[in-house]
């Protein structure tokens, strides 16, 4: 199979060393990649047809060219892709030599038959009538909109349109009839994208950027090509489908000329990462804001000076299919196969746009950055702004460019609201009393319908390990730590004033006193809170499930070996039940929790039984193998709770981010509670659900790009949106893109 280096290989020589101790049968491997050193680490040479064999004698690591003895035999014969049986290659050289003389030495090409004749691309010294598109798409200056997304071509007309063709667009030579109506009316084109069908049955895709000076003229243009996109109904259906284009049509765009005859151009930006919360990045850039009202967001973007223009967007993952699949529906949105550890691909996509938003891992932003810097592009990420990042403020200051983080949710949407109502209360010369904030992803109402009351859209690995971060806050002046291990225990019950129907609890969010410093209220603040929300009752669930071993990561005995446990026996170990028999006893929830009281899991009844009705949902009862991949506890209910809490087509998810503001005036001798609030859930849209969470992670990082793109945030280096020059706009934004934030005094 393709291998890469930075991929596991499938057998390591000392792997295969192992094995052959143990009286591995294995006799031969066939290595049709031919990877040397590759994912078989001990095929280290090429074999040729004549010889197609060697031998490795993995226990003395030896290499041999007989066939006996010890060992396993390798072949890895790098041409066979390419090899013919002799008597197919025969036969087929036998039937073609039939024509070769008299196609070779026609004059007249009209009387060779059909099917050859219409094979001919060339004849004469020139390309034959049905491949003059060839030429004429090269005359257009052809470029892909990958290699250059903003490309100035000297005969852009005064009014442009793009239009996407697909269909048997060649195998059919349809698109010379669409260029003979572009080029008949007097209009122009310019080839921006196509993709070939590989077989007669796959179709093929072109976009073109088509241009007339007059606009009547280029609506005639769009007249005529819908025209043949939509055929007479007087033809057989077999051959309707294959003569028919599909045709999809942009907005027109008016060129205006610059000094020098430039012509303006579209600008781009470059998505990096193809997760969930990529698509409504995308979607706001491309498009005028399909969520929104357009009413209202057109005018934001009136009110802020910017002109939404149609932006390219690119997006590189990876896997090419993920980015396909993002982009499904989007216009002006193109997908690359992009990897960030490839220095060289990656600088070629940077050097095409004017931002970059990387949505990867964390540990991937520094590469991205440095090569920002180096290319003069601005980059947006909705992480944190580690101790990394915030060493290249310099560097980005030389540079000329912004780097801005911290542009999502959490961090992000919890920073501008929280500096909008605290730089709002200094201006009046207000005083922090206590800062507050709640934020939460979670189930709606209506979704939290198992016994957690909670649900991931990914791996649950890294929510369980947040539960086990350590924490640190300021209540009304004395700094609590709370260790990793009493996290969960930790857990406050909340009442929202807003929010009555939503029974909640508060989760201490690692180290709130840094945002003391961050927000400029250190010395001011007697209570400095950041919380994570969840619905009542998570904590004692997840602190009982810990206490039974549940998130232990450390290696299991019972998942040792080539017998597999099942979930059972796994549930009846970590419970200290005695197994009798294949399956053990028989054990229901009324014993699993009378268990956990026994072994002093949870002190309270009620608590237990809410664990043990967990443990039931998820199907620790269940006789089925535990995956070969599971190695700890940990592992195991990853798993489980992957499987079992996961959101169904149907179900929304919910985001809760809520800043309660205590505020001193002393010239008054007031004091003022200040609140704000966002409140959104998942979003459907012809069958296809988008989650809040996506939504508040995605739009600001869009919103970052746009506002780089329009230079409306001037400061140069590394920022957070904890300025009124970013969050002031982001926030208009927001609410405009139909995001529901609130705010109070009272």
């Amino acid at each position: 199979m393709y291998w890469e280096k930075r991929f596991p290989r499938l057998l390591t020589s000392n792997q295969f060393q192992d094995l052959k101790r143990k009286g591995c049968p294995l006799v031969g491997v066939a290595d049709i990649t031919c990877d040397i050193g590759g994912s078989i680490e001990f095929v280290n040479q090429l074999t040729s047809i004549d010889s197609p064999f060697f031998r490795y004698d993995p226990l003395h690591d030896s290499y041999h060219l007989d066939m006996e003895g010890n060992g396993v035999i390798c072949s890895a014969v790098d041409i066979l892709p390419t090899e013919f049986a002799k008597e197919a290659s025969q036969h087929f050289g036998d039937i073609l030599s039939q024509f070769v003389g008299s196609l070779a030495s026609a004059t007249d090409i009209a009387k060779l038959p059909a099917h050859l004749g219409r094979a001919c691309i060339a004849h004469g010294g020139a390309l034959t009538s049905l491949y003059e598109y060839i030429q004429r798409m090269r005359n257009s200056e052809t470029e892909e909109i990958s290699e250059n997304t903003a490309s100035f071509h000297p005969n852009q007309k005064k009014y442009n349109i793009l239009v996407s063709l697909s269909g048997h667009l060649f195998d059919q030579f349809l698109i010379n009839d669409a260029l003979d109506i572009i080029e008949a009316a007097g209009g122009s084109f310019h080839l921006v994208k196509c993709q070939v069908g590989q077989s007669a049955d796959v179709m093929s895709y072109s976009e073109l950027e088509v241009g007339a000076d007059d606009r009547a003229l280029l609506d005639q243009i769009i007249d005529s090509l819908t025209a043949i996109a939509n055929p007479s109904e007087n033809f057989g259906l077999s051959n309707q489908e294959k003569n028919k284009i599909s045709l999809k049509v942009g907005k027109v765009q008016e060129s205006s000329i610059k000094k020098g005859h430039e012509i303006e151009t579209k600008t781009a930006v470059l998505i990096l990462g193809a997760g969930r919360v990529c698509q409504p990045a995308a979607k706001l850039l491309a498009t005028d804001g399909s969520f929104a009202s357009h009413q209202q967001y057109e005018a934001c973007l009136e009110n802020n000076f910017i002109e939404h223009n149609d932006v390219e967007v690119i997006v590189g993952s990876l896997y090419l299919k993920d980015a396909e699949e993002i982009i499904e529906g989007i216009p002006n949105a193109t997908a690359v196969q992009l990897d960030v550890m490839d220095h060289e691909s990656l600088s070629k996509y940077i050097s095409r746009v004017e931002v970059v938003i990387s949505l990867l891992p964390t540990s991937c932003h520094i590469i991205v950055a440095n090569a920002c810097i180096e290319l003069k592009k601005h980059l947006v990420t909705a992480s944190y702004v580690d101790a990394s990042m915030s060493m290249l403020e310099e560097k980005a200051k030389s540079a000329g460019i912004t780097i801005l983080g911290e542009m999502g949710l959490d961090p992000g949407i919890d920073h501008m609201m929280a500096m909008k109502m605290i730089d709002e209360a200094h201006a009046r010369k207000g005083r922090i009393r206590s800062f507050t904030s709640y934020c939460g992803g979670l189930p709606s109402p209506a979704a939290a319908n198992n016994p957690l009351a909670y649900k991931f859209s990914w791996n649950p690995a890294g929510a369980i390990r947040a539960g086990q971060n350590p924490a640190t806050y300021r209540s009304h002046g004395e700094t609590l730590n709370i260790d990793g291990d009493s996290l969960y225990d930790s857990a406050v019950r909340l009442r929202l004033h807003d929010f009555p129907a939503f029974a909640l609890e508060c989760l201490p969010n690692r180290n709130s006193l840094v945002y003391g410093e961050v927000y400029g209220i250190e010395q001011e603040a007697s209570t400095i809170f950041r919380g994570t929300l969840r619905y009542e009752g998570f904590g004692e669930i997840m602190g009982t499930l810990a206490r039974i071993g549940m998130f232990s990561t450390e290696a299991h005995p019972i998942l040792r070996g080539e017998k597999r446990a099942t979930f059972r026996t796994f549930l009846l170990e970590l419970l200290k039940i005695k197994s009798e028999g294949v399956d053990g006893p028989l054990i229901a929830e009324k014993d699993i929790a009378e268990r956990i009281v026994t072994l002093r899991f949870c002190k309270d009844q009620g608590t237990a039984v809410k664990a043990a009705k967990t443990i039931i949902f998820l199907g620790f009862h269940d006789h089925t193998e535990i995956p070969v991949s599971c190695q700890s506890a940990f592992d195991v209910t990853c798993v489980r709770m992957e499987e079992r809490l996961a959101y169904s087509s149907l179900e929304q998810d919910m985001v809760l981010l809520h800043h309660e503001v205590e505020v001193d005036f002393p010239d008054d001798q007031i004091t003022e509670n200040h609140t704000a609030t966002l409140l959104e859930f998942g979003r459907t849209e012809n069958g296809k659900t988008t989650s809040a969470m996506a939504l508040t992670v995605g739009i600001p990082a869009g919103i970052g790009a746009l506002l780089l793109l329009e230079n409306k945030i001037k400061t140069r280096g590394v920022l957070r949106p904890i300025v009124p020059e970013v969050y002031t706009p982001a926030l208009e934004f927001l609410q405009a893109y139909g995001l529901k934030l609130m705010e109070k005094i009272e």
